[in-house]
């Protein structure tokens, strides 16, 4: 199912690094400072044990779930993750395809190498968007905008981000995008290009320069006022900013320390779904990235309290290795081993996978 002959995500990743370019592999791998916090993402998940239950007919199994009413095939979506055609020529287009093809949701960057509107329009299945707010905030409305009229289903507005975190492989490789690549949801504000800098990240550069520091609560309000798509906050790790993105209206959250790339020593986010689910009390749904590598992590999530997860490097891996068919790939492989996984635990379907699974 994965290509290239790995047989997990772990060698999949060792695969892609030796066909992606040195700065492509770095950007999409590193974290930031001393990456403590993109290990522990990876860590916390694995020492979680699972209280599997004996003596349940798991002779069916079920993996769909539902995501904002929307039903996926399995609760594992594709995280906002840039520059997909450093991966690969097709980019987004085979990302989009492949989302579509497991029967689950890919979150568009905004960040990515492909407009929005070709990529909604080769999709099959639903494309969330995800957004940054620049300090221009009319070129912001009209990208929302733009979102919303190709087909767009939900808006995930990350806020982890006033300024990039140092990615220190990124400053030594001089981080930038090679001819031909852009920002393409921003070319026509004249914010596509990502160039070299001198002693820097080229991405840190872009964000010091064109996104807005000065984001706060009040915003999430002005954006959903200016769409009539569902607002997911992207980037908590604390229960009361979860209590205070329900109160400012938002439809989900997404437990996210941005993969261990903005501050390090931020806690993994297996350590803060639980009492961040436990502070909503279900009131809005609630989503985890960072750190899923296999599909007992999905289970583990589950069982905290997440709807579904999110992923985004090993899809990345995917497409390096194999295109479309590689980010498909991944995508099945962790529904798979989800199967697996539930059917180990006891768990016939998605929603028994509760709070006790953990002890």
């Amino acid at each position: 199912m994965l290509p290239g002959g790995a047989i997990n995500l772990r060698e999949l990743e060792e695969l892609a690094r030796e066909r992606l370019s040195a700065m492509a592999y770095a950007y999409y791998a590193s974290g930031s400072l001393d990456e403590h916090t993109l290990r522990e993402n990876v860590a916390a998940w694995e020492r979680l044990p699972l209280h599997y239950r004996a003596l349940v007919d798991v002779s069916t199994r079920d993996t769909s779930t539902t995501v904002l009413g929307t039903p996926v095939a399995m609760p594992v979506l594709v995280a906002p993750t840039a520059f997909h055609r450093l991966a690969c020529e097709e980019g987004e287009l085979a990302t989009v395809r492949a989302a579509s093809s497991a029967g689950t949701v890919m979150i568009l960057s905004s960040l990515s190498n492909t407009r929005v509107e070709e990529v909604c329009a080769a999709a099959r299945g639903p494309v969330w968007f995800q957004l940054y707010v620049y300090r221009d905030r009319a070129a912001t409305e009209a990208l929302v905008a733009r979102a919303e009229a190709a087909g767009a289903r939900a808006l995930v507005l990350t806020v982890d981000a006033p300024l990039l975190g140092k990615r220190e492989r990124d400053v030594k490789n001089r981080f930038h995008l090679p001819p031909g690549l852009r920002v393409e949801n921003m070319t026509a504000a004249g914010y596509g290009d990502v160039s070299e800098p001198e002693g820097d990240s080229g991405l840190a550069a872009y964000v010091a320069t064109k996104l807005d520091p000065s984001l706060g609560w009040k915003d999430v309000a002005w954006l959903r006022s200016i769409t009539r798509l569902p607002v997911l906050v992207k980037g908590l790790v604390r229960p009361d900013d979860a209590r205070r993105a329900m109160d400012h209206g938002a439809s989900g959250i997404v437990v996210s320390n941005h993969g261990g790339r903005q501050l390090d020593g931020a806690p993994a986010t297996a350590q803060v779904l639980g009492p961040i689910a436990d502070a909503v009390q279900g009131r809005i749904e609630v989503l985890v990235d960072g750190g899923i590598r296999r599909g007992a992590d999905v289970l583990r999530a589950l069982a905290l309290g997440a709807r579904a997860v999110l992923v985004g490097r090993p899809v990345l891996w995917g497409l390096a290795v194999g295109g479309e068919q590689g980010a498909h790939g991944v995508l099945e492989t962790l529904r798979e081993e989800l199967d697996h996984a539930m059917a180990l635990a006891g768990c016939a379907r998605v929603a028994d996978a509760t709070r006790e699974l953990l002890g």
